[in-house]
């Protein structure tokens, strides 16, 4: 059996090869490169409105600084009074309160003289003291409140107060014919009503 001699590769043939590989390699289109696909942007971030301004304070009309400051003098010269009133309320009551009672002074001294006179004179002890009865009706008088007891007048509930009916047939029904204790004073500002003794009507 012949051996037969293994080819042998002539000088040249690998850069003949080398220069085949760089044609083929020039002739083929060369590889698109990867293009990056674009990532969508994020929608944009609408932005805060804007606060509102606060609107500019309005200027005030002329002669308001003056009107503002009356306005502060009127309410002082207020609280003055005020205090002024309340610091001399007391001292007016007082006052009041003492010519009230100068008035029933003389009232007194007359009841003084009449007891000193009691055991020497009856009849005389009875007229003094009728004339203090008097004297001390007048005083009330004088301080708005007269003396009210009247009688064979219709009945007034804003001037008597009902204290006994009787059947008189000699006067008209609803008529006082006796008075009890005395009224002193007028409707609306009485001290006390007259109790009376009222007609009731015929049966």
């Amino acid at each position: 059996m012949t051996n037969s001699p293994e080819p042998v590769d002539e000088p040249g043939a690998t850069g003949a090869s080398t220069e085949t590989t760089a044609a083929t390699a020039a002739t083929e289109p060369a590889e698109a490169e990867p293009t990056e696909t674009p990532v969508p942007s994020e929608p944009p971030v609408p932005s805060e409105p804007p606060e509102p301004s606060e609107p500019p304070e309005p200027s005030e009309p002329p002669g308001s600084a003056e009107l503002r400051d009356r306005w502060r003098r009127a309410l002082a010269d207020l609280d003055n009074l005020r205090k002024r009133h309340a610091k001399e309320l007391p001292r007016e009551r007082e006052a009041e309160r003492a010519r009230v009672c100068t008035d029933w002074l003389p009232v007194l001294d007359n009841l003084e003289l009449a007891l000193t006179h009691a055991g020497s004179d009856t009849g005389s002890v009875v007229q003094g003291v009728r004339a203090v009865r008097d004297q001390a009706v007048d005083v009330l008088h004088r301080l708005g409140y007269p003396r009210d007891d009247e009688t064979g007048v219709p009945f007034d509930p804003l001037r008597h107060e009902v204290v006994s009916v009787v059947d008189d047939p000699g006067t008209e029904p609803g008529t006082v014919v006796q008075c009890l204790r005395p009224g002193y004073g007028t409707p609306g500002h009485q001290l006390r009503p007259m109790a009376a003794v009222v007609s009731k009507r015929q049966e």
